[in-house]
């Protein structure tokens, strides 16, 4: 069975920032791994039917608030038919000192940042989960990066996704949002 694909990317930005920055520049998320074709075989999922590579794409940022003191990346689908959407990447305690993600750092923590923890997904896992909609379908993966005014969230092993969000969103300084849409 041939299974088509169809990537089509959009992108948005968007910034939240404390009054005191206000006259900052916008704090910009970006992937060369996915600003041309999306997403391709390499960073799809390779279960519920899909027949990817499963390698999480490189994530790079720029223009950091002053008073950010770590940062979290997140890949969610609030498309899944889920009630809940789904979590398919979390990383916490990323040091402000770093402006990317490697390739494969989703699959590999030895290629993250030092002091950078995954945290598990919706698939059950600690690790990059790719995109892999229902056939005939089509699902927003929004990637967040959250500039937070914390140097540092405790994790294990049964920290939740939607604890890390709730978890950012109270500590935020800034955030940037990529969507890229993907079909099957």
């Amino acid at each position: 069975m041939r299974i088509l694909y169809k990537a089509k990317a959009i992108i948005y930005s968007t910034l939240l920032l404390s009054t005191s920055c206000s006259n900052a520049a916008q704090l910009q998320l970006t992937s060369t791994d996915l600003v041309d074709s999306g997403f391709t075989a390499r960073f799809i999922s390779n279960q519920f039917g899909c027949q990817g590579e499963n390698i999480s794409p490189q994530i790079s940022w720029q223009n950091l608030p002053k008073a950010t003191k770590s940062l979290v990346l997140t890949m969610y689908d609030p498309d899944a038919p889920t009630g809940s959407g789904w979590w398919h990447w979390v990383i916490v305690n990323i040091p402000v000192q770093t402006s990317f993600i490697k390739q494969s750092a989703g699959n590999n923590p030895n290629l993250l940042p030092k002091g950078s923890r995954l945290v598990r997904n919706d698939f059950g896992v600690i690790n990059y989960g790719g995109p892999c909609p229902p056939l005939n379908s089509t699902h927003r993966y929004q990637f967040t990066l959250y500039a937070l005014d914390i140097d540092h969230i405790e994790v294990d092993e049964q920290t939740t996704p939607a604890l890390i969000g709730f978890i950012a969103n109270s500590h935020q300084i800034a955030k940037a949002d990529m969507i890229y849409s993907y079909s099957r």
